[in-house]
């Protein structure tokens, strides 16, 4: 194992592992490691579904409308049930949308910017924006409010959920605080999973903002890895509405990782208040959405026990795959004190978290911001000037790394053996640290030159250089 060998034995190890890598490389190989993308066995799980339909099925749905025309502007009511027993809401809660939740949040970011939320100020004509951002978390919801402008908060994410002392603090005190992003179960990308507390916290939630509104990706609710320990969360519509707090959640949903990517059925669930007010919105945008897909999804699962018995066959495949994930990292660097990862329950993700300054591009947040944000300090995203000016000290920094390291190739006559053109081992441990700098960052260029002595002829000696050039250009 990697932990009984020496540091020498290591660096024997690395360059043989960089060989076989490679090797590997030089196959050409296209292999296909998007991060939550299932894989081709996952998607076959759902061919049957276009058997659902054909030219000789009954197209009305069951509120009496003809799914291959327009209208329905909110969705079928057998989409609506389809939503609601995968989200664990009520089918009166639902409005039905195309595509992935994503989508649905883009537009909802959208619109509340645009338009407002609920005859408030619409948000691009307030001064600010700010949203809240549990971190670690999901990169394509901070996108979206990037994308806006949305001034940024991080707040930690804690083993239950976001710490809620800081969310009620930020929230109760900002107006200009408008919306929190939320994955209640199986998080990405530490696979965290709300308690029963964090959720009624969010649920009492007082904002000093009157359209503030947590944004509940609820993306793996039917996701588990193991259906024997099927973790649960309260619902976050009941707690609110409870709590005397009804319009403060969006809860997001699709089928999305259960049948066919961005080709299937998604869906919001909120307050009638708030879905009224989206709904006022849509009609400017569309007259209806798939209504066939909506259709052939409720009849293909006509009930939330169909659905997790097809889930079960995706966790067939993924389990053995995550606990050989666990099988490695914990034989190769269990018990070293190096790094730690997340074992998830379900979801689709593992997070890896090593030592400090193992990453080869480090967070551009310096030791006081570091400190201010474990102490549950309000740590905003950086701005464009300070992310180009981090940016630019990296960049030089790697470039003065890169030119000690060619200074001490020079200086320490790291030469090829007498009449040969193969690496030295000495040349080799200098080179590999060359090839990670060049990889990390392609604005750097090397211009690689091979020499001999004096001996030989002249023609024995061109060629003898132009060997060592490419045997350097190879390895790097």
């Amino acid at each position: 194992m990697l932990k009984d060998l020496s540091r020498e034995e290591l660096k024997q190890e690395e360059l043989k592992l960089r060989t076989e890598y490679e090797k590997t490389r030089g196959l050409g190989l296209k292999l296909d490691i998007s991060r939550g993308k299932p894989s081709k066995e996952q998607l076959s799980l759902s061919m049957g579904l276009l058997d659902v339909l054909n030219s000789s099925s009954a197209m009305i749905s069951e509120d009496g409308f003809d799914t291959r025309n327009y209208g329905c502007l909110t969705g079928i009511a057998e989409g609506k049930r389809l939503m609601a027993d995968l989200m664990d809401v009520r089918p009166d809660q639902v409005i039905v949308f195309d595509g992935s939740s994503l989508n649905i949040m883009y537009d909802t970011v959208q619109k509340c910017m645009a338009h407002g939320v609920m005859g408030h100020t619409p948000w691009q004509k307030l001064p600010e924006v700010k949203f809240l951002c549990p971190v670690p978390g999901y990169d394509r919801h901070f996108a979206v409010t990037e994308a806006f402008g949305v001034t940024m908060i991080n707040v930690p994410i804690l083993e239950d959920g976001p710490d809620m002392d800081l969310v009620e603090k930020y929230v109760s005190e900002d107006p200009a605080i408008k919306g929190i992003w939320c994955v209640p179960k199986y998080g990405n990308p530490a696979g965290t999973v709300y308690s029963d507390e964090v959720v009624r916290r969010f649920a009492r939630l007082r904002p000093a903002a009157p359209d503030f509104r947590i944004f509940w990706d609820n993306a793996y609710n039917v996701h588990h890895l193991d259906f024997a320990k099927q973790r649960q969360i309260l619902n976050i519509l009941d707690e609110a509405e409870k709590a005397g707090n009804p319009d403060i959640a969006y809860v997001f949903g699709s089928f999305s990782k259960i049948t066919f990517p961005g080709s299937s059925v998604s869906g919001l669930a909120s307050s009638k208040a708030n879905l009224e007010d989206i709904a006022g919105n849509m009609k400017y945008q569309t007259i209806g959405h798939n209504k066939i897909m909506q259709l052939m999804h409720a009849r293909y699962f006509p009930d939330r026990e169909a659905i997790l018995a097809h889930m079960e066959k995706h966790a067939a495949i993924m389990k053995p795959k995550f606990d050989a994930v666990e099988e490695i990292l914990s034989e190769e660097l269990g018990g070293l004190g190096i790094a730690d990862w997340s074992n998830p329950d379900g979801g689709y993700f593992v997070s890896f978290n090593t030592m400090a300054g193992c990453a080869k591009k480090p967070n551009a947040v310096d030791a006081e911001q570091s400190a201010d944000a474990a102490a549950g300090g309000n740590q905003a995203a950086l701005s464009a000037e300070e992310q180009a000016a981090a940016d630019a000290a990296e960049l030089e920094k790697k470039k003065a790394r890169l030119q000690e390291l060619l200074d001490r190739i020079m200086a320490e006559d790291i030469y090829f053996d007498f009449d040969r053109s193969a690496i030295t081992e000495q040349a080799k441990s200098l080179l590999s640290e060359v090839a990670e700098i060049m990889v990390s960052e392609k604005r750097f260029e090397l211009v690689i030159e091979g020499h001999t002595d004096e001996r030989g002829t002249e023609s024995y000696n061109m060629s003898l250089g132009s060997k060592r050039a490419k045997a350097v250009q190879q390895f790097l």
